[in-house]
């Protein structure tokens, strides 16, 4: 697995910000958390549009794939045992 990065996820919330979904992410990859977080003002801004008494804009981090054929997650069926 490569290094990580960071991505801001727009979660929209109910009325006095309980019950948090995730509504938006911002296709945008930072480096790092302080990168992140300063953008995120701006990515609240423009994502201002969705349809929620409270948006939250939250730096997340993301471990980026070590190759393009790992881009995908593997999905293991219940019951099956990891190698």
């Amino acid at each position: 697995m490569g290094p990580g990065y960071f991505i801001i996820a727009i979660l929209g919330c109910g009325d006095g910000s309980s019950g948090c979904i995730p509504v938006a992410t911002v296709p945008t990859h930072y480096a790092s958390e302080a990168a992140c977080s300063a953008a995120a003002p701006d990515a609240l801004i423009d994502n201002s549009d969705l349809d929620f008494p409270t948006l939250v804009a939250e730096c997340r981090s993301i471990a980026a794939p070590a190759s393009a054929s790992d881009e995908r997650p593997q999905v293991i069926p219940a019951g099956a045992k990891r190698s």
